[in-house]
């Protein structure tokens, strides 16, 4: 998020697209054929791209990940993203620029999603600094950033039908809430305190406080002090079986602004999700590295 508050990009790399109508066409056999650099910016002049290439498109090292004309990659203290994408209908357009992500520290923090372990939450670096240059007016800008990662070996619906995730950068570091419903009727609920040299600890959960629906009426909460109305401060991502929005909260008495995700996993089970999703997916099979 921009410094200002007026202004957001989210940058998501994919091995086996989760929400790509095509990975679950395939029946998901092939990770490796479904994968994408998913770049979205938020404010004025925003732009969604998410495009789902072929196996031909992935190269990897132990420091770079790159996915056809975009990459992530380590260099020294930070992690460097070159993004070269074009965002799906209806506004259609290039987005060319670099994003730089540079953590306070590092994490070795994990977090077991459901009791096997098939999935797991890992927050790399719970506070950061972003430096934003994409090449149109008003896309150069610094702010507050976040990196972490989520690995599963089985679908997301296979398992959970609803849950909400939130980032809330605070005056010693970050807060961070995962609270979720499994489909054995089991519920998830963890909180998680982070100082400026990645030290974690467990802390007491806040009640949860409900938030407006989404536009497309997603069920929506967070964490907040008893009795604070938590409210949504700037809208991101908006889909008819998820949201992404920046959010107001209370927690220990200081309001706190961060990112807020809602995930309703029984609507993207329907079938008549994946048409319309793969009007804002396309599919591109082949891909040559020059």
């Amino acid at each position: 998020m921009s410094d200002c508050g007026k202004r957001a990009v989210s940058v998501i790399g994919f091995i086996g697209s989760v929400f790509s109508p095509w990975y679950r066409w395939s029946g998901r056999r092939n990770p490796q054929n479904h994968v994408c650099i998913n770049v979205a910016t938020y404010g004025p002049g925003g732009r969604f791209t998410m495009t789902d290439r072929g196996a031909s498109a992935l190269r990897q090292t132990n420091s770079r990940f790159e996915v056809g004309p975009s990459m992530m990659r380590w260099g020294g203290d930070q992690l460097i993203i070159d993004i070269d994408e074009v965002s799906g209908p209806p506004l259609i357009s290039r987005i060319r620029g670099q994003i730089r992500v540079v953590p306070s520290a590092l994490t070795d923090v994990e977090l077991a999603l459901t009791e096997d372990g098939a999935h797991i939450w890992r927050p790399f670096a719970p506070s950061a600094r972003i430096e934003v240059d994409i090449d149109r007016p008003g896309w150069q800008w610094q702010g507050e950033g976040y990196f972490d990662a989520n690995f599963g070996t089985r679908a997301l619906e296979e398992d959970f039908s609803y849950w909400t995730w939130g980032r809330f950068p605070t005056a010693s570091g970050a807060t961070c809430f995962y609270d979720a419903m499994r489909l054995d009727g089991s519920e998830l609920a963890a909180g998680f305190r982070f100082d400026q040299a990645g030290e974690a600890e467990t802390i007491p959960l806040p009640p949860k406080a409900r938030l407006r629906r989404s536009l497309w009426a997603v069920k929506r909460e967070t964490r907040a002090d008893s009795g604070f109305m938590p409210r949504q401060k700037l809208a991101m991502l908006d889909a008819p079986f998820y949201t992404r929005a920046a959010v107001e909260t209370q927690l220990d008495g200081e309001r706190v602004t961060g990112v807020h995700e809602a995930l309703d996993l029984r609507r993207f089970r329907s079938p008549l999700l994946k048409p319309m999703l793969a009007v804002r997916v396309p599919r591109r099979a082949k891909w040559s590295f020059g």
